[in-house]
This record gives C-alpha cells, structure tokens and sequence, in this order.
C-alpha cells in the first residue's frame, strides 16, 4: 500500500503541476509569446520529439524528463528585459501578468472541479461555517473514529486502537462523540460489549470501565467524527464557494506559521536560556505543520489512499488549490516571485536587466532549495518515528 500510495502521489502530483504549466503556455501562445518547450519531470532528458504543430503554438519540443517531481515550459526570450518579437520580455505588462497567473488559474479550476464533484457524493466538513446552500444540503455523518487511545486504559487492554471505527456499544449505535460520554458514563465500572471496524472487518471486544473519570474519561479513549456535505443542483456553487473559503484559510494559515517560524527563529538567537528554548519548541511546532515531497508522497498520499477514494480526490483538490497559493505569494523563483519583482521595478520606473533578474531568482531559488532541504529533513524524521 505504501509502494502503490507513492506511486500515486507522483502521478497526481505530476498532472497538477502539468496543468499549472499547461495554464502558462496556452495563455503565451494566445498572446503571441513563443512556446519552445513544455516538459513533465526535471532534466535530464529522458524522451523529447518536436512537434509541427500542437495545442501550444508550432514546433514545440515535448520532453519528457528523469525527475518525475514537476514540470515546465520554457518559452523564448523569458527574461523581462528580453526585446525580440515573441519574447515572454517583449510582451506588455499585462500580458505578462495573465501568463504568470495562468497556471494559478488553472490549479483552482482543479480544485474547484474536484471539489464540486465531491459535493454531489460527500463533500468532507473540516472547518466550521464550510460554504453550503442549506435549502440543497444534506449531512451525513460517518462513525465515530478513535483519534487516541490512552496506554493501560480499558480500550487499550480490550484492544482498541487508533483509527479503530466505534460502531455498537451493547448492540446500541454509537452515533456522536457525545453520546459515547454519556453511554460510557453510564456504564461506568461495568464491562460493556464494543463493535468497532478495523480495515472493512467488523470485530467485538469487551472492555471493563472505569469507575472514576480520572481525566481520560472512563473507556479512555478520545474520537472523532467526520462529516460530509451532499449537494445536487447547488454542487457547482458550492465547489466555487468552498474552493473561495479553503483559499482564504490556506493564505492565513501560510501566513501564521511565516510569522511562527520567524519568531522562533529570531528566539533561537536570544542570549536567554529559556527564551531559546521557546523558540526551538516553536520551530518544532512549524516543522509539524509542514510537509514536504517525502512527507506528501511517504505519507499523506498512501494515508488518504488507504482512507478510500473520496479521501484521495480530496488531498488532491487541497493539493492543487495549495499550489494555486503558493504560486501567487511573493516568494522568488516561484510565479508570484516573478511577478512582484517585475512589478516593483515597473513602479520604480527602473529596468529589470537579465543580470538583475537572473540574480533575484538565483538567491529565491537557493533559499526556496534550502526550505525544501530543511522541511525534507523534518518529514524523513516523521518516517522514522
């Protein structure tokens, strides 16, 4: 499973970002700027052919690459000071900005095309107020999962384990994390019959409660419960509203653990013993927020495999509307990057030379490499674990 999550990781990962770059060339080739290469994967070159024609203007080489971890479109003249007629550089402002956002246009058109498709079979409620049309909505809601089970507590020595699926507690269902309270309390000090699912298998176990709730409650086990919102003629709304609301949250989100990191950074550097010490904890705490091309492929994506196809199509709209966000924040080497740097110059009223240029992008791209280095390091831990 692990094998297969990863594989599939790569594809979805692979055609996300084969649409985002797909985004670029059409808008370039629409706007008269020349496509000289659109490829998937990173060099070295694995396959190449020229093609006459195609989708993305004329004579267009498509590759296809050895690292299968992106991909990309060269287009001619790309930097900004470049003059020649078909250059990216002599195209005007605005072209340029439609053909930089391009491929962040297109990553939330994925995501809300997936996400409306989950409104029509379940669409996974994780924040609250999630965008619905209540006159069209339908909630259901899905068994209760063990999301901790305490060590030496009546679950463990009966057997229940995290992710373990709450369904009948003394042949009565289980229907809220609120009633699993009031049924345990009830039973306190009694040895009740449990009916949980484990990997599509039913099984039955007894456990003997607590008398005392010693603040891990009496079976000592914390759940959850997700729910899904089903929608019919309302679901193209709702993929446009919840796409519009996930943005919103990924940008503050983004943002919260930016100002996090910097602070525990800064921290990190205080001559107090205990203030360094809050600064690495805060680090830590980052570092547990973040994934990386391991943690996404090692994983996220064989852990939403596992949890079934609504949950795969799910990480993958996320995935792709994260990709959309990244892609507009001013981070160098990246399509945001590019345009705010070419936009400041343009309101300096200075020229963005190809050595200025060159040089920005350069040191964005170092320090976006060393992220990816440090964020990797984190998540091989996490596998380790």
């Amino acid at each position: 499973m692990l094998i297969v999550g990863i594989i599939t990781g790569l594809i979805i990962l692979v055609l996300l970002v084969t649409v985002h770059e797909l985004g670029h060339g059409i808008v370039a080739r629409r706007n008269g700027v020349t496509v000289e290469e659109f490829g998937i994967g990173f060099p070295p070159r694995a396959w190449g052919k020229k093609v006459k024609k195609s989708i993305l203007g004329k004579n267009v080489q498509y590759t296809l690459n050895w690292l299968p971890l992106g991909g990309f479109v060269k287009l001619q003249g790309e930097h900004d000071a470049a003059d020649k007629e078909g250059d990216y550089g002599a195209a005007s402002y605005w072209v340029k900005t439609k053909i930089l956002l391009a491929g962040v246009l297109m990553n939330w058109v994925v995501a809300v095309v997936l996400l409306t498709i989950l409104a029509l079979f379940g669409l996974p409620k994780i924040i609250e107020n999630q965008f619905s049309i209540p006159a069209d909505t339908i909630v259901k809601a899905d068994p209760l999962q063990l999301a901790y089970v305490a060590g030496g507590s009546p679950a463990d020595k009966a057997g229940l384990k995290q992710n373990d699926k709450l369904l009948r507690i003394n042949g009565a269902k289980v229907s809220s994390p609120q009633m699993l309270s009031d049924t345990t309390k009830a039973d306190r000090g009694e040895t009740i019959e449990i009916i949980y699912g484990r990997g599509g298998t039913e099984y039955t176990t007894h456990a003997s409660l607590r008398k005392n709730d010693n603040g891990q409650g009496y079976l000592g086990v914390s759940a959850s419960q997700r729910q899904q919102l089903r929608a019919t003629w309302s679901a193209p709304i709702v993929g446009v509203g919840v796409t519009a609301q996930f943005t919103w949250v990924t940008l503050k989100g983004t943002a919260q653990i930016a100002w996090d990191a910097l602070k525990g950074l800064v921290q990190s550097l205080s001559f107090d013993k205990n203030t360094r010490k809050d600064g690495a904890a805060e680090i830590s705490t980052v570092s547990q927020s973040v994934a990386g091309p391991v943690g996404i492929l090692g994983v996220i994506f064989p852990e939403a495999q596992a949890a079934g196809l609504g949950s795969l199509v799910f990480l993958t709209a996320i995935i792709s509307l994260s990709l959309a966000v990244m892609n507009i924040l001013p981070i160098p080497a990246l399509d945001g990057g590019r345009w705010w740097t070419m936009t400041y110059y343009r309101l300096r009223h200075k020229k963005l030379t190809k050595e200025r240029e060159e040089k920005i992008q350069t040191i964005g791209f170092m320090v976006l490499m060393a992220l990816v280095v440090l964020v990797t390091w984190a998540d091989v831990g996490k596998l380790f674990r």
